[in-house]
């Protein structure tokens, strides 16, 4: 069953450009705080993972944009995991307003150890990968 987290960011000043438009890097700072909460609704904060030996890196990420955020906007960043395998999970996120989609986009990621080195989830943390198993698109 697809499980989506819902985080709330207001558009602060610092974010906007001179026509108080959101700078667009400012969309993979509300996907990361979206991942973070997705992940913590799952019984375990990025600080756990890291004191297990796991570090989640980003491998690609990408973001459509639809419609300018901008200054003061109360937004609804959606968070779903869209594909999970042994050492590597897709997240899918949804930046919303009013019900309106402003962006979209996705990060991929690889479990790894802090060497970087490919760790697979299911043999690593079975316990973790079954919940995010349940929740995938």
């Amino acid at each position: 069953m697809k499980k989506v987290c819902k985080s709330y960011v207001k558009v602060r000043y610092q974010e906007t450009d001179q026509m108080k438009i959101v700078y667009h890097a400012n969309y993979l700072v509300w996907f990361e705080i979206g991942r973070t909460e997705f992940i913590q609704e799952q019984g375990m904060s990025y600080s756990e993972l890291e004191q297990h030996g796991l570090l989640l890196p980003v491998l690609e990420a990408n973001c459509t944009y639809r419609k300018p955020a901008k200054y003061e906007d109360e937004l609804t960043v959606l968070t779903s995991v869209q594909e999970l395998k042994g050492a590597r999970l897709t997240f899918h996120y949804q930046v919303v307003k009013d019900g309106e989609i402003l962006a979209e986009g996705f990060t991929r990621h690889a479990f790894t150890t802090p060497e970087l080195r490919p760790v697979n989830l299911r043999s690593a943390m079975p316990d973790l990968y079954q919940k995010l198993a349940e929740v995938v698109e």
